[in-house]
């Protein structure tokens, strides 16, 4: 069973992370919606955070874990947030199950194939060698010769953890990301279709949707809206909290 963490009473509310990244990541909003009146679950997918590790990694067995969560909690008519390859697990699953789910919100994904391009990203956590017991401040010393980007060393840095007094570790599961790293780009299925009300958010400096990607979206979910943050790239949700907030609550609260 994946793990989550829970904040507040009331609506199911889900949220899922991107690619790397982990339930702590939505923190924050966790607590935001759960202000209004939601029972927020967090949930960190496989081979992520503090969940199960599996050879097994691919858009189909993610969703069916998230529907296998939300039947072993009774949740039903829950509405689900997901962020880049989150974002897409909460596609396929509203495909797949649309009985299950009231509202759909993506952030930064669209339903195209994407190629391949976290090349970087994972030399660098390959580069790192914890049989040589590198501190933290190592770690990042190290990240930054292959990911100059500051933010984007900080999400990664939040999957380091103690594994043992002074040996660290990565939460996620790198091994099988080496080895499936082609299924973080899949398109949707060409037969996927939601008719449910989802809302789409993009960053206005993100490439992952362009204008010329939303006739495709459309005919997966016919009843979409798009919704852009102006000067913000593809962590929006970060860089903006405040307007992806806005957004996000004023859908999900509009009957």
């Amino acid at each position: 069973m994946l793990y989550s963490k829970i904040e507040g009473s009331g609506k199911p509310l889900l949220i899922l992370h991107g690619f790397l990244g982990m339930s702590d990541n939505w923190k924050t909003f966790g607590v935001q919606f759960a202000s209004e009146g939601y029972e927020v679950h967090l949930l960190d997918l496989r081979n992520h955070g503090r969940s199960f590790h599996s050879e097994d990694f691919s858009y189909e067995v993610m969703a069916q874990d998230v529907y296998d969560y939300c039947k072993a909690n009774n949740l039903a008519n829950i509405d689900i947030i997901g962020h880049s390859m989150g974002g897409k697990v909460a596609m396929l699953l509203a495909a797949t199950y649309p009985e299950l789910i009231r509202k759909l919100i993506v952030a930064d994904i669209g339903s195209k194939y994407y190629a391949p391009h976290h090349q970087d990203i994972l030399a660098g956590l390959n580069a790192v060698d914890f049989t040589q017991k590198p501190s933290r401040n190592e770690v990042d010393a190290l990240l930054t010769t292959y990911i100059p980007d500051f933010g984007t060393r900080q999400f990664l840095l939040k999957s380091l953890y103690w594994q043992e007094p002074g040996q660290l570790a990565f939460r996620f599961n790198l091994a099988v990301f080496n080895q499936k790293i082609d299924q973080i780009g899949k398109a949707l299925p060409d037969n996927a279709l939601a008719m449910i009300p989802t809302l789409f958010i993009r960053g206005g400096k993100s490439n992952y949707i362009l204008d010329q990607d939303l006739e495709q979206i459309q005919r997966h979910f016919p009843n979409m809206q798009l919704q852009t943050i102006p000067n913000a790239g593809h962590w929006l949700h970060a860089e903006n909290p405040t307007l992806f907030y806005q957004y996000t609550i004023e859908f999900l609260t509009n009957s």
